[in-house]
Parts: C-alpha cells; structure tokens; sequence
C-alpha cells in the first residue's frame, strides 16, 4: 500500500499541473467527471450498499447511516452538483484590487489557488465528490482521508474521478484517497507540513480535536452546529411554527438543523404550548427547564447540558429574557454556526443580528438554508465556524489564496 506521505507528494505534484488549467480546461474537466460518474453509477451504487449493510451490522446509528446513504436522489444531485460547478464563474485570476504607487509602481492582488488541500471527514460519500469538484475549480488537488465506514463508496467515487482526469492527460491524484484506514493516517496527514497546504476536516468533536492536536499545517474546522432558533415576543405564531418545524425536522441530521429552541419569556406562555405541539406532532422529543415546562403546560425533562448536537428528532427548548437573554445563551452554549430570531419587530431583530456571534445569522428564516447550494455558491466544501480566512459555508473564494503581481519600470527603492 502506497504511503500516505508518497500519495500526498503525487497529489502535490497534481496540484501544480491543475494550477496552470485554463477556466475551459477545468470546466471540460469537470464535465468529463460529471460524465464518468453517470458512467460508474451501477458499480458506485453497488459499493454504496455494501458500505451500508456493513454499517447497519456494526449498529451504526440513524443520523450516520442517513449520511452514508448515497440514494438515488443524492446520486442525482451530486452529478448535478458538479455540473453545476462547473458553470460557476472561476475565482482564479481575479483581481481583487489594483493600484499604482506614486513612484509609478503597478499593483495588483490577484487570486490564486491554495495547492494541495487535505480533507477528513466521516460517513457522507457525497464529500468525496463535492470536495473534490470545488477544490478543482479553484486549481486545487485534494488529499481526502474518509471515515471506513464509507470505504467502499469512497473508493468508488475517487476511481470515477480519476479516471476522468486521466482521460483528460492528468494525473489520477488530482483526486487521491488515503487507502490506509489505521489512527495514525489521520496524525500523519496533519504533519505533512511543506506538502499539504491546508487542512478541513469535516466530523464529530474526536475528529477535530485529533487534528488539532497534530496539526503542523494551517487548519479550517468544519465543527459542529448546535442551532438556534429564538421566538421572540413579537414573532407571528404562524411563522414561528413553520419556521420551528422545518428547521428541526426537515433533515433533522445535518449540522445546520436546530437543536435548540428558545422562547421569550414574554409571551412564551401564548406560543411555546402551540411549538410544542406542533413538534411532538413529528415525532420530536423535546427536553426543557423548569420555566420552559411551566409555559408548555407539561412536565419536560431537564437536558443534560444545553450545547447537545443531537442530530435527530430531539430538541431543547429553554425560556429566555429577551433578546439579551438569548445573546447570553448563545455565547455560553453556542456553536457559532446559524442562529434565527422569529419575529415582527425591526429593533428587535437588528440586536439579535448584530449581537449574534456566529456564521449565519437569520432574520424570520430556517437555519436549513446555511449551505453552500443554498447559498448560490454550488456544492459547499464545508461551514466553516472559525474566524480567520473562511467562515459560513465554503465556497470557490474560500479556496484560494492570492499573490500579490508588481510591474515597474525598472525602480529600485532609494
């Protein structure tokens, strides 16, 4: 088995050939692999199932068995994903910025690809596609590192992948999957300082902590989402409970579907037994504090701490004091990823907005919509919810670097 050092230089050395493609050349590379998945769908499916009767047997839970699930309608999408990335306007060669030094000099800060980009993540087969896709787009090779219990699917999808790169005279590492599914593969991927040039890994708070730890390379995490949605006491009940539903139970395993609801103290005693209703209506599960309980008119039962990414059809709900109340939630037991305020008052709202520390922030809508897709930038690479570089969902911009282009008329500095 190739090393996953030897793998990672093979990609790097991809990474270069991609940097030099024109936007036509990426694009008609794009579409070559949008083709060649279509082309391997029955062996791609196959693969898919495999992975799934496998994890159904290790009792792989439901929230992670629905990502592993590469269906129909998932494997439609994700072809479509990529031609829809590749009708995308190319980042590469923009200038950002332009202008000229009184000594005559010409500036330009020009964006450029990243080179070499290390992805980690568990159970979603699709991320093998969308990651590699997006990250070609903006001239960059990626180093993906999925969870085993997607192997098979993986390995299918990065075959397709490469094949359709070599047709096109490229190297198949434009695309390279780390094979060796020991620990220590992650920790050495993290300390290829010099070859990979960043890191996203996609996963639960082990996967993150591990990379952390080893990291010798910059890192962009793709954390968790303990999502917020605040009910405010002017929000109209009807919004507020379809807003509430769909932000819960829409999909409720994703990273950006609510896990908790909070309810201003003013009012909640109106609003909160017609929620609870409606939720328990679809199934959920609902855990409250004292006071949410008193509002509900029923006993709930006291989570086990409020910052739960439960991934399921459970939600906490917890009554607060206005929207300082709610900002001083957030901060504690956020996540910093997509929070919504519900509500009819423009003051109110502008507070919530401003003062909410997080990637997204919504004004009267779900928190489903913090994705790549939804927000027109094709299919997301990830949501980011650091600070630094990229943040919110991840598009083309956020996988390029830029350089600085100085054209002088032979100055030299005094």
């Amino acid at each position: 088995m190739i090393t996953v050092r030897e793998l990672a230089e093979k990609a790097k050395g991809a990474s270069r050939r991609l940097a030099r493609l024109s936007t036509n050349e990426k694009n008609n590379l794009l579409l070559a692999m949008a083709g060649e998945l279509e082309l391997q769908k029955k062996g791609i499916t196959e693969a898919n199932q495999q992975d799934m009767v496998a994890a159904r047997a290790a009792g792989i839970s439901g929230a992670l068995l629905d990502r592993l699930d590469l269906n129909e309608k998932r494997f439609s999408e994700m072809v479509e994903g990529v031609r829809q990335v590749a009708r995308l306007p190319d980042p590469i060669g923009e200038v950002v910025k332009q202008w000229r030094r009184p000594n005559g000099l010409e500036i330009s800060k020009i964006r450029v690809p990243i080179g070499l980009i290390g992805i980690i993540y568990e159970s979603r087969p699709n991320v093998t596609v969308d990651s590699a896709v997006l990250c070609l787009k903006a001239g960059n090779a990626t180093l993906l590192r999925g969870g085993r219990e997607a192997k098979k699917s993986n390995r299918a999808l990065a075959d397709a992948l490469g094949n359709a790169a070599k047709k096109k005279g490229l190297p198949a590492e434009v695309v390279a999957l780390v094979e060796d599914e020991g620990r220590e593969s992650i920790p050495e991927m993290c300390r290829l300082e010099g070859v990979v040039d960043l890191l996203i890994p996609r996963g639960g708070q082990g996967l993150i902590s591990t990379v952390l730890e080893h990291a010798r390379v910059p890192v962009i995490k793709h954390a968790h989402g303990v999502c917020h949605i605040f009910v405010h006491r002017a929000a109209d009940p009807d919004m507020a409970e379809k807003i509430v539903i769909n932000a819960k139970c829409q999909r409720p395993a994703t990273c950006n579907a609510a896990e908790t609801l909070l309810v201003d103290q003013a009012g909640a005693e109106k609003i909160l037994p017609r929620l609870v209703q409606a939720l328990r209506t679809q199934g959920v599960k609902l855990y409250g504090d004292e006071a949410a309980s008193r509002a509900a008119g029923e006993k709930l039962v006291c989570p086990a701490n409020w910052e739960t990414e439960y991934l399921d059809l459970s939600m906490a709900v917890r009554v607060v004091d206005g929207v300082e109340g709610a900002l001083e939630h957030l901060e504690k037991h956020g996540s910093h990823h997509s929070d919504t305020i519900v509500t009819g008052d423009r003051v109110a709202a502008e507070e919530f907005l401003q003062g909410a520390d997080s990637a997204a922030v919504y004004w009267n809508a779900s928190t489903r919509f913090t994705d790549g897709g939804e927000f027109g930038f094709g299919a997301e690479i990830g949501i980011s919810t650091d600070k630094i570089h990229a943040r919110g969902p991840m598009g083309l911009e956020e996988l390029t670097s830029y350089k600085y282009r100085v054209t002088g008329q032979g100055q030299i500095r005094e």
